[in-house]
């Protein structure tokens, strides 16, 4: 595996953190990138030739775009891209507020569309690169309680895989990367709503109820955060890009059942589509 420079957002913690660790011990630099990079001391002082960083709050596009353009001056070429930064949020439609959806809006989905953005140019520059999306498994599924993660991670790979095809003739892949549910600090970090009497019985409800007995309903979660990122890592030299990655067995299989829930639910309808052409 030839060393590369792997550019990371949210680089402190959960993914990528895991990223820039294994990346780091394999040899490789890595531009570092978190709202709170001095959390990075530790690695910056292992491995003091390998490590850029820089404070980023993604959701500062125009500061954004300035990290990433100077990266990319500093240190030459930068071969991946990983999209990691992200949050969530939980709470039913009518009880999450204007500044949480505002939020979830802002980080999942804005911020990377701004920093493919601002990467483009660069990578087409150098003839080349990869830009890896961490999303979700619940970008192809939904779950009561968690509308506006599901809304930003369905747009995000909306964009995404729409752009594949304009930047494919420039040596750009793009990988969009949906996990299940990882043993990560992720569950612990939740904007959790103020509940409303409502949907107290409810399925909402019970995601309240689970909430209020646990400090991180990630912590015993299936997924390996460890070989998730080193999958993430290997699928940089896989050709073609891999267009999505599904990793865990909670990831394939509910992934699985919706893609044939759907399918069946257009087979149903086939008759009524085809019924209004002209």
């Amino acid at each position: 595996m030839a060393l590369k420079t792997w550019f990371v957002t949210g680089a402190t913690a959960g993914i990528g953190r895991s990223v820039t660790e294994e990346l780091l011990a394999a040899g490789h630099k890595v531009a570092a990138t978190a709202r709170r990079p001095e959390a990075l001391d530790d690695l910056a002082g292992q491995y003091p030739e390998q490590l850029w960083t820089m404070a980023l709050d993604v959701t500062d596009t125009a500061v954004l775009r300035t990290v990433v353009d100077r990266a990319f001056a500093e240190l030459g070429r930068i071969d991946v891209i990983f999209s990691n930064a992200g949050r969530g949020a939980v709470g039913a439609a009518e009880e999450l507020s204007d500044a949480v959806i505002d939020d979830q809006i802002a980080v999942n989905l804005t911020a990377p569309i701004h920093l493919l953005r601002a990467a483009l140019p660069h990578l087409r520059a150098q003839g080349g690169g990869r830009f890896i999306q961490l999303s979700t498994m619940g970008s192809q599924i939904t779950t009561p309680g968690a509308s506006m993660y599901h809304a930003s991670k369905w747009g995000v790979e909306g964009f995404m895989e729409s752009v594949i095809g304009e930047v494919a003739a420039f040596g750009v892949g793009i990988t969009m990367v949906e996990p299940g549910v990882i043993r990560t600090t992720f569950g612990a970090n939740l904007d959790v709503a103020e509940p409303l009497p409502a949907y107290a019985s409810g399925p909402v409800g019970q995601v309240h109820q689970y909430l209020a007995t646990t400090d991180n309903l990630t912590a015993n979660a299936p997924g390996d955060p460890q070989k998730v990122a080193a999958v993430i890592i290997a699928s940089a030299d896989t050709t073609p890009a891999p267009r999505r990655l599904a990793l865990g067995s909670d990831a394939y299989n509910g992934i699985k059942d919706a893609l044939n829930g759907r399918l069946a639910e257009l087979e149903a309808g086939r008759e009524i589509a085809l019924s209004t052409d002209f």
